[in-house]
């Protein structure tokens, strides 16, 4: 069966997806997409010899389409979510879920209401090898229990129109989502530190700083978030166990020595860094749509990490811990 796929939001992500489709992924074919900016169908259309919807709501009950691809901008997300559930189709969203956790709740509604799983989370770092690797040591035991993990993650710029909310819910929720999954834990309470400023910044950020997040059993996980670093898209994990240390190797694939000395390219966006991760999420997400199956991350998957982020704007706000405020479990997403 070959998965006849909807995009909505063909934009800079959409496009990488559609390309990896087109590739490097089996299974599946895009057969359609809509966009809010008309000009941007257009140039997708002519660039991929697919067809343009006029909107969202008419590319999701074409019969065309098994299934959608949502890559628009955060806060469109729900509406679109909600009505891939209700046309009873599965749907692969990228991140965040929803802005804010009330959002996702809604979807998680609908979800259960339709009484099955047709939402998944496009969280790619579940898919890296290093991270599934680290993973694996951590839940063998073989180190012990864990204790505290640092993380790192540093763009080299972004735009002016990067919000300083952003920082939270569109940066550090990779690593919300990580550490949840990593440590199979919820995080209860969260703090954010701020260190000196970087001069390399737009007046409106607090560029870098520092979210400090504690799981159910007290595991203690920092996160350097720093927008601005001008050099390169570095990526960094460090669990610190009982019994051992484990942290992501260096990120690059050659060395170089000569008469320059020794040296690396740096990795300066996420398709370059998490490439294989997308190729191996995505696959994964067509072949359980093919099976009538679900696979990766969940709409509680979403609204889990929409806690914590709203909990982490309001600590940035407010200068102490802030509680992550979440309904229990339901049986639905067990």
């Amino acid at each position: 069966m070959t998965v006849r796929i909807g995009m909505i939001g063909p934009g800079g992500m959409g496009q990488a997806h559609l390309d990896r489709i087109r590739t490097v992924i089996a299974g599946a074919e895009i057969t359609g997409v809509s966009d809010i900016a008309p000009d941007n169908v257009r140039t997708v259309c002519e660039k991929y010899g697919v067809r343009g919807f006029d909107s969202s709501a008419e590319l999701i009950a074409s019969p065309d389409v098994d299934a959608v691809m949502i890559c628009s901008y955060g806060p469109a997300h729900e509406a679109d979510v909600i009505a891939c559930i209700e046309a009873g189709k599965p749907v692969f969203c990228e991140k965040p879920l929803t802005p804010d956790a009330a959002g996702s709740l809604r979807i998680m509604e609908a979800e259960q209401k339709a009484g099955r799983r047709l939402v998944t989370v496009g969280f790619m770092r579940r898919f890296d090898r290093s991270y599934s690797e680290m993973k694996a040591i951590l839940d063998s035991g073989e180190v012990g229990e864990t204790l505290v993990i640092h993380n790192r993650h540093r763009n080299p710029g972004v735009p002016e129109r990067y919000t300083w909310d952003m920082a939270i819910n569109d940066t550090g929720i990779h690593e919300i989502d990580t550490m949840r999954w990593l440590t199979g834990e919820e995080i209860v309470r969260v703090r954010v530190d701020k260190p000196k400023k970087t001069t390399r910044r737009f007046e409106h950020l607090q560029d870098p700083l520092i979210l400090i997040m504690e799981t159910t059993s007290g595991i203690w996980m920092d996160d350097e978030i720093f927008v601005n670093n001008q050099h390169s898209y570095d990526i960094q994990c460090e669990a610190v166990a009982e019994l051992g240390t484990i942290r992501l190797s260096d990120q690059h694939a050659v060395e170089r020595t000569g008469v320059l000395g020794r040296h690396n390219v740096l990795t300066m966006d996420h398709n370059q860094r998490f490439g294989g991760a997308f190729v191996t999420e995505v696959q994964q997400w067509i072949s359980a749509v093919a099976c009538g199956e679900h696979t990766g991350s969940t709409s509680w998957d979403g609204y889990a990490a929409a806690c914590v982020c709203d909990a982490g704007v309001r600590a940035l706000e407010s200068d102490t811990w802030v509680p992550v405020e979440m309904i229990d479990k339901p049986d639905f997403y067990a």
